[in-house]
């Protein structure tokens, strides 16, 4: 997703430094940002000026240090793993600006939890993006234990002259948005381990009963199965009750590495992240 936080902070006029731990990460998302933006282009939503002028306005590393030294709002988007993630905020305190604000893109972690690891607690919030982040309008803004009012204020207005809509939560396991989802998608899992319906099925009703614009599974492929799992197991052991465990099945799915459209395979087969997929072969009646 840092990709897209990239594209809509240099669209909205804002200088962007881009960093990943190596060159061939960055060229990747380099050449998604400018193809998103050549669709906007083709859309006649923005000109090739603006195009051209967004893409003037990032700049890439893979130096940390060097990224993050001058920035007064620092975002990290990185795999949903805890352990991950709290080395990056600590690296990010360390070479910071002391009045720089950090903030995660995390769907399920602790706000507080990443905090507490900084010299900085009051300046760390969550501001939780929506995937694909150029077109999905929402932004969560999760305040820690910690977070100054006067930070979360400023995210807020930062993320409506993105052309987003801000939602504050408290930090509570999921916040909002995977507290509600992702027992939805488990129960999905669940249901299909059950042999109530097939995939095709589940997702039907999902999508012409709910009106879901793309079914529980689907989604699931699209997220990654291991965030899925990830999201399960922190609402498990943060909020302690056996209705948050992750189905086995999904547990099963990704000990076998069959993590969705990242790997081609999950609940459906992929090619190349296309939409035209089948149900895969272990789940074809």
């Amino acid at each position: 997703m840092g990709n897209g936080i990239a594209h809509v902070f240099a669209q909205s006029g804002y200088n962007v430094a881009l960093i990943d731990v190596n060159d061939s990460a960055l060229e990747g998302a380099l050449n998604t940002i400018t193809r998103n933006l050549d669709r906007l282009v083709g859309k006649e939503r923005i000109t090739a000026d603006d195009k051209d002028s967004a893409l003037k306005r990032i700049t890439t590393y893979t130096s940390l240090k060097k990224g993050v030294e001058d920035a007064d709002l620092i975002i990290e988007a990185a795999t949903e793993n805890e352990a991950v993630k709290l080395d990056i905020f600590r690296e990010m305190d360390k070479y910071a600006k002391p009045e720089a604000i950090l903030a995660t893109n995390t769907s399920s972690i602790s706000i507080t939890k990443i905090a507490a690891v900084t010299n900085r607690p009051e300046r760390v919030i969550g501001m939780h993006f929506m995937n694909p982040v150029p077109i999905m309008k929402l932004v969560e803004i999760i305040r820690g234990y910690k977070t100054d009012a006067a930070v979360c204020a400023e995210i807020v207005e930062i993320s409506k002259k993105l052309g987003k809509i801000p939602v504050e939560v408290n930090d509570y396991p999921g916040f909002v948005a995977n507290r509600i989802l992702l027992p939805m998608i488990n129960e999905a899992i669940i249901t299909l381990n059950s042999g109530i319906a097939g995939v095709e099925g589940i997702d039907t009703v999902m999508k012409l009963g709910m009106a879901h614009p793309m079914g529980p599974l689907q989604l699931a492929d699209y997220i990654g199965l291991d965030v899925c799992l990830s999201i399960m197991r922190v609402l498990h052991a943060g909020l302690g009750d056996s209705k948050y465990a992750p189905s086995p099945l999904l547990v099963n799915m990704v000990e076998a590495g069959d993590l969705g459209v990242k790997s081609g395979c999950g609940f459906y087969s992929w090619s190349h992240g296309t939409k035209e997929l089948i149900v895969a072969e272990r789940f074809a009646k």
